[in-house]
């Protein structure tokens, strides 16, 4: 195995059959030019036929074929290491692709032979509750006149079943044939209440596998493994652990089979909460991380206009989540309830079944966390129970009845009710009430809390201290393939918050030009409109779709309201073809365009600088005005990237001939990421250590600096507001006395008492500032006492362990 090896940064690839590991391999050198550290990649291992994001893993004993197969994850771990890059590979523990039975060899066999199944103690089945049959959700209101028996098989459609030896006879109907399977095709229907095999979330083709057996460890792992030990991989993601039976056991296992590894799990960390301290990981994934960084660029004053803008909605955000988390469990989830109150059968014996599921149903909804992980989590858990008997006194005797089971770390019922609270959390908020809610629409995201407005810069900075000091190396990210927005779609909807009242006439002027009779969806999809703006006609009625149908409120995805849909459908139609609207929307854009622009600059260059190993989502190097999956994961135009890139370096990479303006291009944000992430990657001596910098003057309010142990980050907050106020003034940003050179203009910042704004921020409302003797200046930059337009300076020199040392005696006599 290779040297344990932590990123300074990494580059976030979805690996497809369309972009596949070839292709993956030949933007290699795009990436270390971009100055990423580490090559990030989606799932790899074998998948359902076709799938495009790899998270339906059908075969872990090789590379997906049409991904390449296990030559060409060979091929770009070769190029990558060739470039200086690390390679971090994301893995999927808790579940395997079943909607072709065919291309899954374990469910095939389970299938064929049930519980005599070799492999029958991979799948997480209730067979009891089925009566010996796995219950497989597939047929429609047809039921079995939709199967057809050919060639000893049972078919759905093209989708071919196994049947066990001996079951099929000649003269056999399909119904005999069926009533003789270890498995029994139910209407899919039922399977909010009667399934009996655990999956991920509600998704039925997505059949949870036991990893926390030995055996199914090895089978699931072998592979993975075996890219430690033949140098292929240096580190991994790990998806959905609060699924996983138990998630510290497995990191344990996994810290042993890869080494110790980099190691990174996708955890949702509510508002305060902590990731556990046992578990042998570097950190998460980053959507803490993203909930701060976007809520500093948001204007508190905004509240109340906002608030009052969006008062058709539930103005209590955890009775709305209550709610819909209960609407989870006693709907698409209530399989898992059930399954779960009849493990807690025995301990209350003489109490109805249908009392003990809505006791079990009313604790999982009143979780304030995804999972309790037991004993570590317990305060969590008995705040739940606590929360349950208060809002359902009539249950309080059952839940007192439930609860020693329930916080017994070693009963099956506990260990279930973890695995099960995840999934209520995610479906009930993430996917329900984010819906619902609309008074600033940038604020429901991943691992967010809409109801936490903004935080304040002090806020901010003790965030970042409490990261470097507690999880130094764990990832930060504004965008992945699973956020609702995308992060420049999120920095424009951020601006409504500076406009307040104005945006409330706005809206108004624009649900009276386009009404829809779901106030709460309106105002959604008009930010989103505003947001993704200019997003096509296509790409917004695919969002219109999804959202209303997530939120439930007026349409559904098992029963959709076509009157409904089409008003709504008009609504974004109107967008596009009534003249009133679209002038309404330009004149919007008009405002709030800059103020956004300079969001996404400030956000991107704060979180590629801050503490954490900070990931690029692919393409977002440049403006990105995505939506919710699949939208976010769009292919990328790396043609286009690596033209940019290299006009900005210039000939001989000496720097670009002239500062790129900010516009719809991008090419400013590919400067700003390009710039912070080769420092990042070259100079980690300036990236020892987090000192907050205060702001004088009139527009203090409106920056946020930090000094990371000599790089200096300043970025714009706020910008309508600075507009506001004259712009920089007086304001003055403290920092240690040194000469300085911005990475981004190659302007001088001589020392002084302060670094005057109203000089430094002139080209763009970011600046990324090291020390002068660590820039060697280029023959055609920009002139240092002028700032005049002459290009970024990229040169660097390195610096000596003398020289650190004496940047970080003066930070410290400045701390």
């Amino acid at each position: 195995m290779t040297a344990r090896r932590v990123p300074a940064s990494t580059y976030r690839l979805q690996v497809t059959p369309d972009f596949d590991l070839a292709a993956a391999t030949d933007v290699v050198d795009y990436v270390r030019d971009l100055g990423a550290d580490w090559l990030y990649l989606s799932p790899v291992l074998q998948a359902e036929p076709g799938s495009q994001h790899g998270y339906d893993v059908v075969d872990h004993a090789h590379v997906d074929t049409e991904r390449g197969g296990d030559a060409a994850l060979r091929a770009l771990a070769d190029a990558a290491h060739a470039a200086g890059l690390g390679v971090l590979i994301d893995v999927v523990p808790n579940h395997v692709g079943v909607a072709t039975p065919e291309a899954n060899p374990w469910w095939w066999s389970l299938l064929e032979l049930g519980q005599g199944s070799p492999v029958a103690w991979a799948f997480d089945v209730d067979w009891a509750a089925g009566d010996g049959k796995l219950r497989v959700p597939v047929l429609d209101d047809r039921l079995l006149d939709g199967v057809e028996l050919r060639d000893g098989r049972l078919y759905l459609g093209d989708t071919a079943y196994p049947t066990a030896p001996g079951t099929v006879h000649d003269g056999d109907s399909v119904a005999d044939v069926h009533a003789r399977q270890h498995y029994e095709f139910v209407h899919w229907k039922r399977a909010d209440h009667e399934l009996n095999y655990r999956r991920f979330f509600a998704v039925n083709t997505l059949a949870a596998i036991r990893v926390e057996e030995p055996e199914v460890f090895a089978a699931s792992h072998d592979t993975i493994g075996g890219w430690f030990r033949d140098g292929i991989a240096d580190g991994l993601r790990i998806d959905h652990p609060d699924g996983l039976y138990d998630p510290a056991g497995y990191l344990q296992d996994l810290a042993a089979l890869t080494g110790g590894a980099y190691t990174l799990v996708e955890k949702i960390l509510e508002p305060g909460e902590q990731l556990p301290s046992s578990w042998p990981v570097d950190g998460t994934t980053g959507y803490d991380a993203l909930g701060v960084l976007d809520r500093v660029f948001v204007d508190p004053a905004g509240e109340p206009a906002l608030t009052a803008a969006s008062g058709a909605e539930p103005s209590d955000w955890q009775r709305l989540t209550h709610d819909t988390r209960r609407g989870i469990a006693d709907g698409i989830l209530g399989s898992e309830v059930e399954r779960l109150a009849r493990l807690l059968g025995p301990v209350a014996p003489d109490v109805d079944h249908a009392m003990i599921v809505d006791a079990v149903a009313e604790v999982v909804a009143s979780f304030d966390v995804y999972r309790t992980y037991l004993p570590e989590g317990a305060h969590h858990l008995i705040d739940a129970l606590e929360r349950a008997a208060s809002s359902r006194p009539e249950l309080d005797p059952v839940i007192d009845r439930i609860a020693p089971a329930l916080i017994d770390p070693t009963n099956a019922a506990a260990i279930r009710l973890q695995q099960t609270s995840g999934m209520v959390m995610a479906k009930g908020v993430e996917d329900t009430a984010f819906y619902r809610t609309s008074r600033l629409t940038s604020l429901s995201e991943v691992g967010g809390d809409p109801s936490v407005f903004s935080v304040s810069v002090e806020q901010f900075h003790q965030t970042q201290r409490d990261r470097l000091g507690s999880w130094p190396h764990t990832m930060t990210t504004l965008t992945t393939h699973d956020t609702k927005r995308s992060e420049d779609t999120r920095a424009r909807i951020a601006v409504l918050a500076e406009l307040g009242t104005e945006w409330s006439s706005t809206l108004e002027r624009l649900q009276s030009l386009a009404p829809l009779d779901d106030a709460v969806l309106a105002d959604l999809l008009w930010q989103a409109i505003v947001g993704a703006r200019p997003a096509s006609r296509e790409r917004l009625h695919a969002y219109a779709e999804k959202a209303s149908r997530e939120a439930g409120d007026s349409t559904t995805w098992t029963e959709p309201d076509e009157d409904f849909e089409r008003r709504m459908h008009a609504l974004v139609d109107a967008a596009f073809d009534d003249p009133a609207v679209v002038a309404v929307l330009d004149a919007l854009d008009e405002r709030i365009d800059a103020a956004g622009w300079s969001n996404g600059l400030g956000q991107k260059l704060v979180q590629v600088t801050a503490p954490g190993v900070p990931d690029v989502y692919q393409g977002t190097e440049f403006w990105d005005r995505s939506l919710v999956d699949p939208d976010n994961r769009r292919p990328v135009d790396y043609t286009e990237r690596r033209h940019v890139l290299a006009e900005l370096d210039g000939p001989d990479d000496d720097g670009p001939e002239h500062l790129p303006t900010i516009g719809i291009d991008g090419v400013a944000k590919l400067l700003v990421t390009s710039r912070a992430l080769r420092l990042r990657r070259d100079h980690p001596e300036l990236f020892t250590r987090y000192l907050a910098l205060e702001a004088t003057g009139s527009a203090a309010d409106h920056v946020l600096a930090f000094d990371r142990g000599g790089a200096v980050t300043i970025a714009t907050r706020l910008p309508i507001g600075l507009e506001r106020v004259g712009g920089w003034g007086d304001t003055l940003v403290h920092a240690v006395p040194l000469d300085r050179v911005d990475l981004l203009t190659g302007r001088s910042v001589p020392a002084g008492r302060g670094i005057p704004l109203a000089e430094l921020l002139t080209d763009y409302p970011v600046a990324l500032l090291v020390p002068a003797h660590v820039v060697e200046p280029t023959d055609h930059g920009t002139d240092a006492s002028t700032g005049a337009d002459g290009g970024a300076t990229t040169a660097t020199t390195p610096v000596t362990e003398s020289d650190a040392q004496a940047e970080i005696d003066i930070l410290e006599g400045h701390a």
